[in-house]
């Protein structure tokens, strides 16, 4: 798309613009921050959804991704010929509010406040936001009285969150994450679609790559013994075994992220957790001590090469020390995502960001993750756009409401250029 295909034209790009009401997108902004949403209790806000996708009189399915955690699937139907645009957004929260390092911070808390001009509350900037802004960019579209020969999706998933089940102890729809709505969503029926903008927050930029992970679990061993036989076995604790690695470990990581630069930017590989032992006996020594790593491969790694470099890691550990007993455990692999910045929906969102703001938004590439990574393995080309406000505040996350406006706006203006205005 060019703009001289550009067919949208200025008088119908600003009355639909126009139409897209604050207060009635603060109002559902609200209603869905206010509906407590953590991964795997997505039930209550999923019927908030539903209920404004059927308000907007969008056709509306619920997916039942598991007992409790249906993804909400409303659509614009267009009139014959063109194509499908996606909105997805994700309706679980990183967090619950409920943790105890949160628990004073009101803009961590599911509950929605505006103060100078922005709006609080847990979700909004991650991604309830964007939810509410898909469904006023359509409300606005109908308020202009557009009909659009393509058909707009709104889709609302489950377990986006970047978290996961992992041995026997952390189990459950709490920790199904990763994408697990979106995996359900794309081999039922929503595979169909042609094209998807993602809401992710990205302070307006268009993000036209990310990406992926694999989580790795190494481990060492030692012997289990009651501390009054310790002291001479020490060294063969395992917990010192893995803080002896951990200088061959960090190196590693250093030489992968040089490797797997993206974006004119280094690599990230994060030390995400430590356990050994057991808190309720340290009278013995832990039989096994386990180190996870979560290592981000760029859309132009293979995951696998990311695996084996992992595993000449830990071979290398090995043969520094044998006896230690170093294994390796892949639990996560998510892949990156990548469109071209001459996409046409790229160009689309290009075109609706400089009608909105004035000129033409910058594009970025980022270390986290989204649906993207499993909508564009079914042959859907995505991209993350949505509004923010860089990293949350100390006291939680927050949008300027002004940026809402805009957003949806931008939204709206897209769907009518890639669904195509019934002339």
């Amino acid at each position: 798309m060019n703009a001289a295909s550009d067919m949208l034209g200025d008088d119908r790009a600003k009355a639909i613009a126009a139409c897209v009401d604050e207060r009635r997108l603060v109002d559902t902004a609200r209603g869905l921050v206010d509906t407590p949403s953590p991964t795997g209790l997505e039930e209550a806000v999923a019927q908030e959804v539903r209920a404004r996708c059927e308000a907007l009189g969008l056709t509306t399915v619920l997916q039942e991704v598991e007992p409790g955690r249906p993804n909400v699937v409303g659509t614009l139907k267009g009139s014959g010929g063109g194509r499908t645009l996606m909105f997805n957004g994700h309706m679980d929260t990183s967090y619950s509010g409920s943790e105890p390092h949160l628990r004073d911070r009101p803009g961590f808390q599911p509950c929605a406040y505006e103060r100078d001009g922005r709006l609080w509350g847990l979700g909004i900037a991650n991604m309830k936001g964007a939810i509410a802004c898909y469904l006023e960019a359509l409300a606005a579209l109908g308020d202009a009285g557009v009909r659009l020969r393509g058909s707009v999706v709104v889709a609302a998933v489950v377990g986006e969150i970047e978290k996961t089940q992992w041995s026997t102890e952390f189990v459950g729809a709490g920790y199904r994450g990763y994408s697990a709505g979106s995996h359900y969503l794309a081999s039922h029926g929503g595979g169909a679609v042609d094209l998807c903008v993602i809401g992710e927050p990205t302070e307006n930029r268009v993000v036209t790559g990310h990406y992926g992970t694999v989580w790795a679990r190494i481990s060492c061993t030692g012997p289990f013994v009651h501390t009054a036989f310790s002291r001479v076995l020490r060294k063969e604790n395992s917990i010192l075994r893995m803080a002896a690695a951990l200088p061959a470990i960090e190196r590693w990581v250093e030489a992968f992220e040089a490797e797997s630069a993206y974006g004119g930017q280094p690599g990230v590989v994060n030390i995400g957790a430590v356990r050994g032992g057991d808190p309720w006996r340290v009278s013995r020594t832990p039989q096994r001590t386990d180190l996870f790593l979560d290592v981000r491969v760029p859309p132009t790694m293979a995951l696998q090469d990311a695996a084996h470099r992992v595993e000449a890691l830990v071979a290398e550990l090995r043969a520094a020390s044998p006896e230690a007993g170093f294994d390796l455990e892949i639990f996560v692999t998510s892949p990156g995502a990548s469109i071209s910045p001459d996409h046409e929906l790229v160009r689309a969102l290009e075109l609706s960001h400089a009608d909105v703001f004035g000129a033409p938004p910058e594009h970025d590439t980022v270390r986290w993750s989204s649906d993207a990574s499993i909508l564009t393995r079914y042959g859907i080309e995505a991209v993350n756009y949505g509004a923010s406000s860089g990293l949350p505040h100390p006291d939680g996350e927050n949008l300027a409401v002004d940026d809402l406006v805009s957003t949806a706006r931008v939204y709206a203006l897209t769907a009518a250029r890639i669904c195509e205005v019934e002339q």
